[in-house]
Order: structure tokens, then C-alpha cells, then sequence
């Protein structure tokens, strides 16, 4: 679970501080810089996997396509200045982790502040391109008793903090960085605290984060950091990859597309739990179909997932209340996209962090709070202890349409918007700012917010508008 998220000179992020609930959503007209976040968040998980240039190339870069020059990902990243970014992210990881191997290992403590910084690297040659240096990492723990300071979102300390942030830490970080003549050092300091060596790492030759490096169990801490970044998903469905179906050798894991919806729905509603008590896949399809229900003008009388042992494939089919059988390659995109998160709601598997853009993208605007309150399922509940029942998922999602906005609850929402800051060399720049609720948990002493009075573009009828309800039907 993501947090906080500190951000200091990647895309338009200047200076961000971002402190995170289950479930939060960011609010803002087009264009303004919304979706870096997700970049942000996103560069943070493939670097926990990829080498550095590897992970810059997944990130969407100026022009909105991957692949890119690496300055894409700087500030102001063209003009002939030093370029460096800070990221800093405090999440609390799984307890128990499987190392590459397949060993398991416990993290020593689950709340943790993770910091890098990347710079860039001029070409040294006209036929050569720049390059990302790793400048710094840190991995440190934050301590029982400072939780309560740094989880703000409401929650239930006996239920929920408890159960989540678990063991101790006696010594100092499980990640530091050292100036030395020879030049940067990231240390690796095992588990014990402050017993043993700690294991040296150059950083201007890594070509990557040395938390990525950690596979195996000697430093279990470090690897449950790791592990907890790469779960970080940005969900992007697609009609095309939800319309497929599946053959019986394919994943039984949903893609961030949304592929193999079918295999997926068909493990969940076959599969044992934990106790060896077999499935029971007409409840599973019961509830898919009722929550998919919820759709206004979508008759639904059932769900199911048909293997076909002769083509060995898996096929989704809706079952309409007229008895007409549709596979899911005949469903609108919007009943798909819908149905796949109904899926992500039964799949105790899937956890960690889910970021998703404009999730009322081809919904009905009668069905906004049918996906609202999807959505806002999908993440944990807080009053609660994590478990089979309320699995530990946390949500983001990014939207400019009002109907999603109004349909938050108001501590709920981040306001994005464009400012202007006055840099040290005296100019004047625009970056993007996220304002929280005025009086919310996020909203601290000396820092702007936003009150109600802010989200009247969100709020107010369009001008122009040529069809409204009469009075005494409006009323």
C-alpha cells in the first residue's frame, strides 16, 4: 500500500507530496498533468524490476508514447541545466514474501520509506545517447510508534494499523548511500541492524536500483520492498484483450489490458481455498451477475465461463433475462470493462496498488454511480483487518467528469491544477499542483486546499446548455 509519494523534478512535477488512503481520487481538466502521477508511480514499480534505461523507456514520455528520450522524464528536461529527479515513496509491504528461488522470507518490519534519486547523463559521444545515473537510494523503516503520524487516512488502529504494520527495527536503514572518494556507495544492510558488514554497491556503474538486484532472502526486508513496488499495476483495459478468449494453456491471471478475463473468472470460480474446500462456481457467477446488474438498461441473468474441450478455450458468455446468450466479443466495451472489475472485486489474489484513468470512460452517465461505487469496492476497507473476505487493495483513479467528482465523497479527492512557482534562477514556471479537501485528513496546517466553492466547473450545468429538466421536475 502506496502511502505517501514525494516527487521533486519528474515531468511537471516539481514539488508534489501526495499522502494516499484505500481509495483516492485526482480531479482536473484535461491536459494538465494528471497522468504523470501514474508515470511516476509507474517508473518507481518497473525500476524495482528493470534497469534503469529499460524502465524509462515504459514510461510515457512528452509526446504520450513510450519509448522516448529519457529526458522526457525531467523537468524542463531539453534546457542545458543539471537534470535530477527525488522520488520517495512510504508503503507498507507484505510480511511474508517468495524469493526468486521460491524460498519465503519475513520482512522484518512491513512500513517503510523508500528514496531515489536518478540523474541524467549527456551523451559523451555524437552518436551515443544519455544515459540515467543512480545518485542515491535509502531504504529505511518507520517505526510502530510513528505510524499513527504517517498513516492519516481514518482507519481502525486495533483492526486495521495492527494488523498491517507488523515487527521492528533495531538498527538503521536496510539502504543507505555513502560519498567516498571512489565515488557513490550504496550500502546493503542485512536484516539484523546494525551486526554484520554492509554489502557496498557502486552506484554510478549499477545502471539500476540496487533494491532491484535483491532476489533472493539474505536481505528479506529489502525484497518485500521490492516485491510490494512491482504489485503496483496501472490498469488500462482494453475491448480488444477483454473480447478474447482464452485457450486452456493461457494465464489464470487478468492482465492489466484485461486479458484473460475468461481464464481468470473460470480459476476464481473453480479454484479451493486455502482450507482444500472445492470451489463453488455458481456463487461466484451469482455475484458477478448481480453486481453486473447494477448497469441500468442491462437485463442480466447470469454469468458464466464455458470450456470448450474440443477447441480447448475458455469462453465468457452473459446470460440476458430473455434467455439470448451473448459471448463477451458481443458486449458493449463499456459492460466489459465493468465485468472485468466485477472479476478484480472476486479475486482474493489480486492486491496492492491499482491505478486506473477515467474509469467512466464508455459508461452510461445513469450507470456513473454503479462504477463509482465499483470502484470505491475494489479497495480495502479500513475498519478492518486485510484478509480473504477485505483483501488489501488501494485504488487511484484520475477523472474530469463531473459526475464522478460529484459522486466522491470530498475527502476522497485530490484537485489537480496548474500553478505558477518562482524557480531559483528567478523565472516563473507552471507545474501541477493537487489540493486536497479543506478540513480533510490530508489537509495540513500552511498548505493550500480546496473547498467547494473551487469545484464549480464541476458542479454548475455547462453554458449553453439547450435541454434542462422543468422546474417542477427538477425540483
Amino acid at each position: 500500500m502506496l502511502t505517501r509519494l514525494e516527487v521533486q523534478g519528474f515531468k511537471n512535477l516539481l514539488n508534489v507530496n501526495i499522502d494516499f488512503g484505500p481509495f483516492t481520487c485526482i480531479a482536473g481538466a484535461n491536459g494538465i498533468g494528471k497522468s504523470n502521477v501514474f508515470d511516476a508511480i509507474e517508473f518507481l514499480a518497473t525500476m524495482a524490476s528493470e534497469p534503469l534505461m529499460e524502465a524509462a523507456q515504459k514510461v510515457r514520455g512528452a509526446s504520450g508514447v513510450r519509448g522516448g528520450d529519457p529526458r522526457d522524464l525531467f523537468w524542463d528536461g531539453y534546457r542545458e541545466h543539471p537534470r535530477e529527479m527525488h522520488l520517495a515513496a512510504e508503503m507498507i509491504v507484505p510480511d511474508l514474501v517468495e524469493d526468486d528461488l521460491g524460498a519465503v522470507a519475513k520482512a522484518t518490519t512491513t512500513f517503510l520509506r523508500y528514496e531515489v534519486s536518478i540523474r541524467y547523463a549527456p551523451p559523451s559521444g555524437e552518436s551515443s545517447i544519455g544515459r540515467l545515473v543512480l545518485t542515491r537510494e535509502e531504504l529505511r523503516h518507520i517505526t510502530r510508534g510513528d505510524a499513527p503520524k504517517h498513516l492519516k487516512f481514518p482507519h481502525s488502529a486495533k483492526h486495521f494499523r495492527s494488523s498491517v504494520v507488523a515487527g521492528q527495527r533495531r538498527g538503521g536503514a536496510f539502504l543507505s548511500t555513502e560519498e567516498r572518494e571512489n565515488g557513490t556507495v550504496i550500502n546493503v544492510h542485512g536484516d539484523g541492524g546494525s551486526f554484520g558488514k554492509p554489502q557496498p554497491r557502486a552506484a554510478a556503474r549499477a545502471g539500476r536500483t540496487v533494491l532491484s538486484t535483491v532476489t533472493t532472502n539474505d536481505y528479506p526486508t529489502i525484497l518485500a520492498a521490492r516485491r510490494e513496488m512491482q504489485s503496483w499495476r496501472r490498469l488500462a483495459l482494453e475491448p480488444s484483450a477483454l473480447r478474447a478468449p482464452d485457450d486452456f494453456s493461457a494465464a489464470r491471471t487478468m492482465s492489466a489490458n484485461g486479458l484473460h478475463l475468461a481464464s481468470t473468472l473460470f480459476r476464481i470460480a473453480t479454484e479451493s481455498d486455502r482450507d482444500g474446500i472445492e470451489g463453488d462456481p455458481e456463487a461466484v457467477y451469482a455475484r458477478v451477475s448481480s453486481r453486473l446488474s447494477d448497469l441500468a438498461g442491462l437485463g442480466v441473468e447470469g454469468v458464466s465461463v464455458e470450456p470448450d474441450p474440443v477447441r480447448e478455450v475458455f469462453t465468457l458468455f452473459l446470460r440476458e433475462q430473455g434467455g439470448l446468450r451473448l459471448p463477451a466479443r458481443a458486449l458493449s466495451e463499456g459492460t466489459l470493462r465493468f465485468l472485468a472489475l466485477c472479476v478484480l472485486l472476486e479475486d482474493p489474489t489480486v492486491s496492492g496498488l491499482i491505478c486506473m484513468e477515467e474509469p467512466e470512460n464508455g459508461i452510461h452517465p445513469a450507470n456513473l454511480p454503479a462504477i463509482v461505487e465499483l470502484v470505491r469496492d475494489l479497495a480495502v476497507d479500513p475498519s478492518e483487518g486485510p484478509g480473504i473476505e477485505n483483501p488489501f487493495r488501494q485504488v487511484i483513479v484520475n477523472t474530469h467528469s463531473p459526475g464522478v467528482v460529484q459522486l466522491c465523497e470530498p475527502e476522497d479527492l485530490l484537485l489537480a491544477e496548474v500553478v505558477h512557482k518562482k524557480v531559483s534562477d528567478g523565472s516563473v514556471v507552471s507545474s501541477l499542483s493537487l489540493l486536497p479537501f479543506r478540513g480533510s485528513w490530508r489537509a495540513t496546517a500552511n498548505t493550500p486546499t480546496f473547498s467547494e466553492v473551487d469545484l464549480i466547473e464541476f458542479l454548475t450545468p455547462p453554458p449553453g446548455r439547450h435541454i434542462q429538466l422543468p422546474l417542477d421536475l427538477a425540483i
